[in-house]
């Protein structure tokens, strides 16, 4: 694993396969979880993913 990045809206892990390419996975939150400014648009960030709450999920 080369990271991990929460997008707000979305969450995502960057790997490299065999070859060396760069794969993402990702996976959209609820809708209704999402953030929006005042103006309506979405408010998107990036942040470290928290791995550790990621990992307890599992169970």
């Amino acid at each position: 694993m080369t990271g991990a990045s929460d997008k707000g809206v979305s969450e995502a892990l960057y790997l490299n396969d065999p070859d060396g390419n760069g794969v993402e996975l990702y996976w959209d939150r609820p809708k209704k979880l999402w953030s929006y400014d005042s103006d309506g648009s979405i408010n998107m960030l990036i942040k470290e993913l928290d791995l550790g709450n990621l990992f307890q999920e599992l169970d």
